[in-house]
């Protein structure tokens, strides 16, 4: 007869029934606490970067985004820790190393483009859009506790990447990026 399943193998745990949860720390907070939401929006952007690499047919930006989830991830981690949320600065080099590689691929462009394109490309711009919540969310939690420089540098030189990347979505897959075109005046 097989053992009873162990209660480290399931997925509930009874314990934020009553909208408490544990930061990393032990401490417990209401799931409202900034830290929380915080931690929720970056669970959001990870999720938009599943949904990107899911529909991408090219095996080198995959790779990138599950690589660019896992970073992402562990920060979310350190984001429950003050002691903990410092970063390494050659992140965000990377960040920037990335943003330049894929853009000289690109041709350069002087207009806004809509989010759109490919499914993944739109994907991508929609873990952008969370990423700039995120880091408006952090600007927030500031207002309460020092947050190191190089928590805020790196999720806003990842919606950058981002935003690059969703245009290399859109490059690699054939897809022309989408022009703005202003309804009021009929320019871009």
């Amino acid at each position: 007869m097989p053992s009873p399943e162990p209660e480290s193998k399931k997925v509930y745990t009874r314990t934020g029934d009553l909208g408490q949860t544990s930061l990393r720390t032990g401490e417990r907070v209401p799931k409202s606490d900034i830290r929380v939401a915080i931690c929720g929006e970056v669970d959001e952007l990870n999720s938009f970067l599943g949904l990107a690499a899911a529909m991408t047919g090219d095996s080198g930006l995959k790779q990138l985004v599950i690589r660019l989830q896992n970073e992402i991830l562990s920060i979310a981690g350190r984001l429950q820790t003050p002691t903990l949320m410092n970063l390494d600065n050659q992140r965000i080099i990377d960040l920037e190393t990335l943003i330049d590689e894929l853009s000289s691929e690109l041709d350069s462009i002087n207009y806004f483009i809509l989010p759109g394109g490919s499914p993944s490309a739109a994907a991508c711009h929609m873990a952008r859009t969370v990423c700039r919540r995120v880091e408006r969310s952090l600007v927030g939690l500031e207002a309460k506790e020092p947050i190191p420089g190089e928590v805020l540098q790196y999720f806003n030189r990842l919606a950058d990447l981002l935003f690059v990347l969703a245009r290399a979505f859109n490059h690699r897959e054939g897809v022309p990026d989408i022009r703005w075109i202003n309804q009021f005046s009929g320019t871009e």
